[in-house]
């Protein structure tokens, strides 16, 4: 993996230490907003603000990235995220904070687009898969490492803020002074919803209530440990453990995928997933348990995006994965700035139990789901099945990143087969 990451260095430094700088502000507002009297539905509607700038900027940043260039628009982001991070010092208010994480996400959108349009075209063919590797390692490895940031708040409530705001600026340095030459901007025109549900209804409604699960977890898991009596240490551990198990969970899920009917693979991680989240809001108590069950619900909801992305693909040729990855990131993206608002309301009506039985009621209805469609179709044979990839759910950009991706036409397949929808 050393040889094939080398030559996109600067990149996967700079991507580590943005995640660092910033990959802890849903838990630490969640937490501020908490300690300053805010109830579940305020705190649940700024997480909202945070997906709905995410989701917008995915639409929106790549044609001005295209207009000012990538080196320029990289600064540019990463310098108002970093204004952004050390602004929620001034004040602590929902409204205020609404509007910060709603230009938190519109400036990650940016990054993401920049990133990982350098990463396809630096990116050997045959070395994408490893390189893509990499990338989910930093960002993920650094959005757990980042959480502890918020421990530092003992030595004074801006602490955290700038050291991510340092962190954040830092990152921009191996890209400015990088001589990678910045890549032209295409069209990366999302597959329309109607045409995506078509090709696969499960892919389409799993990728949308996975988004609802974990913009309701990112947004409100940091209230749910503060509220069983969790001190900042135990929380903090709590918010990264469950997103290091979405790591290490990833890899053997999509190699099991890839011997049998996706589907199966996809109905045993909703299973599960409803299963932890089930098991975590009934036991609700502080200890080394809650710390397994957090990482097997990370391990399960965070892979359940790329299963249902490599099911999709199983559906498509391969010149169309790109706008299919695009049309199932804005699901997710949508699905996620629902996602707080809507778990709130569970939160404010049962207690912080709430949280994972909203979010057990949308694994339920995806499980449910997933099982009809089971029923109604034949699955795809093996032999045509592609190549489980996971990819992150940043931007439509990252799936240029695999493989398969850069092929040009689908192989044919057998004479007398089709692939049926699912």
């Amino acid at each position: 993996m050393l040889k094939a990451i080398l030559p996109v260095r600067s990149l996967l430094i700079a991507i580590f230490l943005l995640m660092a700088g910033g990959g802890f502000l849903n838990t630490l507002v969640a937490l501020r907003l908490e300690r300053a009297g805010s109830g579940a539905l305020a705190i649940g509607l700024v997480g909202t603000a945070y997906f709905a700038g995410l989701t917008l900027g995915s639409v929106r940043v790549p044609a001005l990235v295209g207009r000012i260039g990538h080196i320029r628009a990289f600064a540019a982001f990463v310098t108002l995220l970093s204004a952004d991070t050390l602004a929620y010092a001034l004040h602590t208010n929902p409204v205020f904070w609404g509007a910060l994480r709603f230009l938190d996400g519109l400036c990650l959108a940016g990054i993401y687009v920049c990133v990982e349009s350098w990463l396809n075209e630096r990116a050997e063919p045959d070395r994408r898969g490893m390189v893509l590797a990499g990338y989910m390692i930093m960002l993920y490895g650094a959005q757990a490492a980042g959480q502890f940031l918020i421990r530092l708040g003992a030595g004074g409530p801006a602490v955290p803020l700038l050291v991510g705001s340092i962190l954040i600026s830092l990152a921009a340095i191996p890209v400015l002074l990088t001589r990678i030459t910045a890549p032209e901007t295409g069209n990366f025109a999302p597959l329309p919803f109607r045409e995506l549900y078509q090709t696969s209804p499960l892919g389409m409604v799993g990728a949308g209530l996975t988004g609802v699960m974990l913009g309701a977890f990112y947004a409100l898991g940091a209230v749910f440990a503060r509220r069983l009596g969790m001190d900042l240490s135990q929380t903090t551990l709590f918010m990264s453990a469950v997103i290091l198990g979405g790591v290490v969970l990833q890899w053997p899920l999509g190699w099991l995928s890839d011997r049998i009917d996706r589907r199966k693979v996809i109905v045993l991680a909703f299973a599960g997933t409803l299963a932890a989240a089930l098991t975590i809001a009934l036991t609700a108590q502080a200890g080394a348990l809650l710390l397994g069950l957090g990482a097997l619900f990370g391990g399960l909801s965070f892979a359940l995006y790329p299963l249902c992305a490599a099911h999709t693909n199983d559906h498509l040729a391969p010149e169309k994965r790109v706008a299919a990855s695009g049309g199932l990131v804005l699901v997710y993206s949508l699905g996620a700035a629902a996602g707080p608002a809507t778990g709130s309301l569970a939160v404010s009506l049962t207690g912080a139990s709430g949280l994972f039985l909203f979010i057990a009621a949308c694994a339920s209805a995806a499980l449910s789901f997933a099982l009809l469609r089971q029923a109604k179709s034949e699955p795809v044979p093996a032999h045509l099945q592609e190549s489980y990839v996971g990819l992150p759910r940043t931007s439509p950009l990252a799936a240029s990143l695999d493989p398969l991706a850069a092929e040009t036409c689908a192989a044919p397949d057998e004479p007398g087969e089709t692939r049926s929808r699912h």
